[in-house]
């Protein structure tokens, strides 16, 4: 699906909140001069309750939004959150549902934060070979947030620096995305010995490797996915002058690397096929989420269709579909597109890769004809349910488009890619206050607070004598003031 989504830059709302990203963890100087951590539950509880954590998740979500640049794709989406939920459904100690996001950036790096948040960049499904790779970044994540980890360092922290900890949240919240900034952050808050001080602890990255590859076992996937994926990193940048963000906040030494060889040889071995979806995720990034020049990139899905992999081959001609796409020439597409739905009527690259071919051959009721029998098997599937309302909105049936999109917004408040088609849907009906009040909750989803107030009293003025209505927008305002408030407290 090919959407524009309304993008705002948030600024920051008080001087303490300047960044706005979780690291996990506060490590080396740090580290030297607190006790080891206490056992999970115990002094976290004591920070943090859960509630407390799923509130200050839901802003830093809410500011990342604005801040970095997440992937809004539905079907990239879907598969990571199914990766990521199989693994939550196995884990231990999950408290809270989890949220999984793409961020696109070639910096390798992955990150978790309050609330069951989990960030994996686009760079690390371009550096894995298999699915088990990519879960084993998953679930090390997951490991930190069931963990605990966060609430327990900032316990630790706390017993240092207790003056400052609201700014040390802050500062360490943007070092998991971006090292460098949370650097910078930090030396605002920080003695300059401390500025090194923001990677995990090692009890941290030894328990959450330890806990994420007895997870992956129990949700199928390959441990060795593990140390293979520790030593493609550790190989490439092991004479690099800058190191990625991602060993910058997960230190890779050579023990660890071992450490991780050896439990996963601990279970037995088990053969794991090829994932359809993972190549097809990875095709799909390469084309549209990196640097790639895309007539290198025909090259090499050409060169893939050598492979004798019926899984690799099937992946290299979507990706061929994707590039042709790319380029501007659907026409090209269409029967590549064509043949790989013939096999997988069901598959979801394919349904939305071929919504955008028909899209961009100006034939949205052929889409809307395929999507509408897809649809028959998978009810209120996000990546069906976006593709048609955007079809059916470009053919001009708006209220159709209308009533998908608001069930779509039941079923998911933080549907970005759902508001912003919703809103051009309300404009064209001549829906002015319910345009004005979609694109404050767009607003809201990135931190915006006060700009989102703003739109709704734009809506209360459209509104017209519907008391209801305004009720409604006038409850709003008053949680989006609430919000502010409570924001300005964290």
């Amino acid at each position: 699906m090919l959407v524009g989504t309304n993008k705002y830059v948030i600024k920051t709302i008080t001087s303490t909140l300047a960044a706005a990203i979780f690291a996990i963890g506060i490590g080396a100087t740090a580290q030297a001069s607190q006790p080891e951590l206490p056992e999970l539950g115990t002094a976290a509880a004591s920070t943090l309750t859960i509630d407390k954590e799923s509130q200050i998740g839901d802003f830093y979500m809410r500011m990342l939004r604005g801040q970095l640049p997440i992937v809004h794709d539905p079907v990239m989406t879907e598969y990571l959150s199914d990766i990521g939920n199989r693994l939550v459904a196995v884990a231990d100690n999950v408290k809270t549902p989890f949220t999984f996001f793409w961020v696109n950036s070639r910096e390798m790096n992955a990150f978790a934060f309050f609330g069951g948040h989990v960030g994996i960049h686009t760079a690390i499904i371009d550096a894995a070979d298999n699915e088990s790779e990519l879960a084993s970044v998953l679930g090390h994540e997951i490991s930190h947030v069931t963990q605990r980890h966060l609430a327990r360092a900032i316990e630790a922290q706390k017993r240092t620096a207790p003056a400052t900890m609201v700014g040390v949240i802050g500062s360490i919240i943007l070092a998991m995305a971006s090292p460098e900034a949370g650097m910078a952050a930090l030396q605002s808050t920080l003695a300059l010995s401390q500025q090194s001080s923001i990677n995990f602890t090692r009890s941290n990255e030894k328990e959450a490797d330890r806990i994420g590859i007895k997870t992956m076992v129990a949700a199928g996937f390959d441990p060795n996915g593990v140390p293979s994926f520790f030593g493609k990193m550790a190989a490439k940048y092991r004479f690099a002058s800058k190191p990625p963000q991602m060993l910058l906040t997960h230190p890779l030494p050579e023990s660890r690397i071992a450490d991780a060889r050896a439990r996963a040889a601990l279970y037995p071995y088990r053969p794991i096929p090829e994932s359809l979806l993972f190549h097809l995720a990875k095709a799909r990034t390469s084309v549209r989420y990196s640097n790639l020049d895309k007539n290198h990139a025909l090259y090499l899905f050409e060169k893939q269709k050598n492979s004798g992999d019926p899984v690799i081959i099937q992946a290299a001609n979507y990706g061929i579909a994707l590039t042709h796409l790319a380029l501007d020439k659907p026409d090209e597409a269409q029967p590549i597109m064509e043949t790989l739905l013939s096999n997988g009527p069901q598959n979801l690259f394919y349904l939305d890769t071929m919504t955008d071919v028909y899209m961009a051959q100006g034939k949205p009721e052929k889409a809307i004809a395929m999507l509408k029998n897809a649809r028959k098997l998978r009810p209120d599937n996000s990546v069906i349910e976006l593709n048609l309302a955007n079809a059916l909105h470009t053919k001009g049936d708006d209220d159709q488009a209308r009533v998908i999109l608001e069930r779509q917004l039941v079923l998911d408040k933080n549907n970005v890619i759902a508001y912003d088609i919703l809103s051009g849907v309300y404009k064209k009906l001549g829906m002015i206050a319910n345009q004005h009040m979609v694109q404050a909750e767009l607003i809201a989803l990135s931190g915006g607070y006060e700009k989102a107030i703003e739109q709704l009293q734009y809506a209360y003025r459209q509104t017209g004598n519907d008391p209801l209505q305004k009720a409604r927008i006038d409850a709003r305002i008053k949680e989006l003031r609430k919000s502010l408030q409570e924001a300005k407290s964290l």
